[in-house]
């Protein structure tokens, strides 16, 4: 179990989405917003839809980086990007 037990100006979960159903994942995510919006919130994540709606993300790829922007940005600039997206959403979740 994880608490935010003091306001921070910066924020770093580190993969701690992944354990989460999608929708439990999503309230919490909601829930978030509302305590950190003048925070700066760093989240490293490998399911898509935890990180679909940051203002940037980066895209590694063995290391190095392999795209930056927001999610629609990504879909257009950056094929590992769209790799990732295409094997973790269907159709209807990306519209």
């Amino acid at each position: 179990m994880r608490v935010l037990l003091l306001e921070s100006q910066k924020y770093i979960f580190d993969d701690s989405f992944s354990a989460l159903d999608f929708k439990t994942d999503a309230k919490l995510r909601t829930a978030l917003k509302g305590e950190t919006k003048n925070s700066t919130v760093i989240i490293v994540a490998q399911r898509v839809s935890t990180v679909m709606d940051a203002d940037r993300i980066i895209v590694l790829e063995e290391g190095k980086i392999a795209g930056m922007g927001t999610h629609k940005e990504l879909l257009k600039s950056s094929e590992v990007y769209r790799e990732i997206v295409s094997s973790q959403l269907s159709e209807e979740e990306l519209a």
